[in-house]
């Protein structure tokens, strides 16, 4: 951030790391989701140009390698991203540029994008911009999109108000996850079910209702849960109140993520530490959660059987 800060001539408030992290992660005493949300304010305002996309994309994907990551979804907002003239067609492209960059340099099995439309803050022209977008780039072989998200506050924002957006990525064929049930109760969950989302992003509080957490394991939506960002958010208060071994139980495809990795100065392994030593996750409950983020990926059959082939070979593990 401080690289691309000087080459674009963008004055930040700080100049140094040790100041700057403040100001783009959330605090240990963070109010709410609202709070957290503040913390993309200023990346956001660094990647305003295609050469700064690719190359974040680029340094992303080689830090994910680093961690030693098999294989990721990374989702942002385009529109967010059109402040200085770029279209949003162009935003993706210069994403999956930097994508493709970090790939050649990287032993991942594969990465691709999710496009999020955005609660609140986006506006219903910009966001079905945005599913015509992911339909131009929708991949299920090559590295490139695979699916559009809605996120942003929640509260306030009821799932079924943004309906025709949905409507429009099901006449495409764009499939979808939602941010639901993290700062809202179990009906948003409901209501991205009726949707038709593959995915409920966190969806903490499906717990809630019986007939949600049915719905759910009956028709394998998956939830994508995020311990460290949870906490921050207040989604929940305490990991010994965290439903994630009650959604496993039920046999709810539940996955481990890390929602935002500078936001919540976290990494997959440390949210796998955090549930091994605050809520006792077992051998065989790290297991599913693996299984299950490999059937929840937005790739097709053959690529699933080759990740989880490539897993296994990888780590050495049975699966």
């Amino acid at each position: 951030m401080l690289e691309w800060a000087e080459k674009q001539h963008i004055a930040l408030p700080v100049k140094r790391v040790e100041q700057l992290l403040p100001l783009i992660s959330a605090p240990k005493d963070c109010s709410d989701l609202n709070q957290y949300l503040e913390c993309f304010a200023i990346p956001v305002s660094l990647l305003q140009t295609g050469e700064a996309i690719t190359s974040a994309v680029c340094d992303l994907v080689k830090r994910l390698d680093a961690q030693g990551i098999a294989y990721a979804e990374i989702r942002f907002a385009p529109q967010l991203h059109t402040k200085k003239g770029l279209i949003q067609s162009q935003v993706v492209e210069t994403a999956l540029k930097g994508l493709q960059h970090g790939l050649e340099q990287s032993s991942l099995f594969k990465v691709n994008l999710i496009l999020c439309c955005l609660r609140g803050i986006g506006s219903l022209e910009g966001n079905l911009e945005t599913v015509r977008v992911a339909k131009q780039f929708l991949t299920d072989s090559s590295a490139g999109v695979v699916a559009i998200d809605l996120a942003g506050p929640e509260a306030g924002y009821p799932t079924k108000d943004f309906s025709q957006i949905f409507e429009l990525a099901n006449a495409l064929g764009v499939p979808f996850t939602i941010h639901a049930g993290e700062a809202a109760g179990a009906e948003n969950v409901a209501q991205a079910l009726d949707l038709g989302a593959k995915r409920i992003g966190h969806g903490i509080r499906a717990v809630e209702s019986e007939d949600v957490m049915q719905r759910l394991s009956g028709d394998r939506v998956a939830l994508e849960m995020c311990p460290c960002s949870n906490l921050q958010t207040k989604a929940t208060e305490n990991l010994h109140d965290y439903p994630l071994r009650t959604f496993l139980i039920k046999g709810i495809l539940a996955t481990l993520n890390t929602d935002n990795m500078t936001v919540s100065q976290t990494y997959i392994q440390q949210e796998f530490r955090l549930l091994e030593a605050d809520y006792q996750l077992k051998e065989e409950e790290a297991k599913q959660l693996l299984k299950n983020a490999i059937q929840a990926a937005f790739l097709n059959e053959r690529d699933k059987k080759a990740l989880q082939a490539y897993i296994m070979q990888r780590y050495a593990i049975s699966l």
